[in-house]
């Protein structure tokens, strides 16, 4: 009998999966990480005591072991030091790739090998096939309406190879009534926050309570350098921005950059906020070892992006440039690039320009 560790959040995905593989024979262990301590105002999803009090509930019910697997330290160096270095670098972070990459299936993962079990499994909406003509595990997005694939592009063979997701064909509806029927109290608990340790999704608050970083007002620029305005912190915006940037312009401007040594927001007309291209770095491939030439693929540009035709190609130095066929809107830095091939991803890295 296989032995599984079981992501659980204390949210309905992570307990129904748990349920699921029960019922197909694994001998299961639920397993809770402590991110936070119980003073932290965070949203649910992120540990706070009473994730931690359900997930021990919805086990307790299933007649399954729970732990708690403190991460506080890991999960600050890794994913909130690493949040507010990228918004003071002039980046836009996704901290839930970060997350997946080091601490779910990072460190999770690694207790659970070291503690005899064979693998993980999370609530994730997405599938893990393994290709017996390439030899190589492969990520794909889910047969649901919230694929979870792009946050997951990070993963490597040896986690593919230990990892589970039961969850992921299902609907959320159907999913809630089978946690309904089994009794579990969290069938009508609702998702947890995007950025799950920010208050209110205040980040510039918490940028300033958590590090000191105070909002430095600067230069609002076009890409000649002309001065057209004042800003309040290049941190409280993000590209393709429209808003926020004052009045006095002669026609609607938008965020196309961000400057951090100068302290600078770069602004430009209708049509700017859109690019043709992009290049990106730290990049993971899946489905193949390394991209040697031109690839036909879909890339998708932030999480809730439609996935746009593009050929990528390798620049050297471990830089992929993806050609769009049609100019996308607003490609921001800090966020990821996820390549698609049909309904398998490829691979994918952070956007740096």
């Amino acid at each position: 009998m296989k032995k599984v560790l079981v992501g659980m959040s204390g949210g309905v995905d992570s307990s129904v999966a748990a349920l699921l593989l029960r019922d197909s024979g694994y001998e299961v262990t639920g397993c809770t990480l402590k991110l936070r301590a119980d003073s932290d105002t965070a949203q649910g999803g992120c540990s706070t005591a009473k994730d931690i009090e359900d997930a021990a509930a919805v086990c307790k019910i299933l007649g399954i072991p729970h732990i708690v697997l403190p991460l506080r330290e890991l999960f600050y160096e890794k994913v909130v030091t690493y949040f507010a270095n990228e918004y003071i670098n002039g980046r836009t972070p996704n901290p839930c790739i970060e997350c997946n990459k080091n601490i779910k299936f990072g460190a999770m993962l690694d207790y659970a090998l070291a503690e005899g079990m064979d693998c993980i499994a999370t609530g994730h909406y997405a599938d893990v096939r393994f290709n017996e003509e390439t030899g190589r595990y492969q990520l794909r997005r889910a047969a649901s309406a919230k694929d979870q694939s792009y946050v997951l592009y990070t993963l490597t063979q040896r986690q593919l190879a230990h990892v589970m997701f039961p969850v992921a064909g299902m609907e959320k509806p159907a999913l809630r009534q089978i946690a309904k029927e089994a009794n579990l109290p969290v069938h009508q608990k609702p998702d947890s926050q995007d950025i799950c340790f920010v208050e209110d999704g205040e980040h510039v608050n918490f940028l300033l309570r958590e590090f000191g970083v105070k909002p430095k007002s600067g230069n609002i620029i076009d890409r000649s350098g002309n001065i057209l305005g004042v800003h309040d912190g290049i941190h409280n915006y993000t590209v393709g921005q429209r808003k926020g940037l004052g009045g006095g312009f002669s026609e609607p401007m938008y965020v196309i950059g961000l400057d951090a040594k100068s302290n600078s927001v770069i602004v430009g007309g209708k049509g700017s906020e859109y690019s043709d291209s992009l290049v990106c770095g730290g990049v993971n491939f899946i489905s193949i070892a390394e991209l040697t030439g031109e690839m036909r693929a879909e890339v998708k540009i932030r999480y809730a992006a439609k996935p746009a035709p593009a050929t990528i190609r390798p620049l050297g130095g471990g830089l992929i440039q993806a050609e769009f066929d049609t100019p996308q809107r607003a490609v921001t830095p800090g966020q990821s690039a996820v390549f698609y091939a049909g309904d398998t991803v490829v691979g994918g890295g952070v956007i740096l320009r």
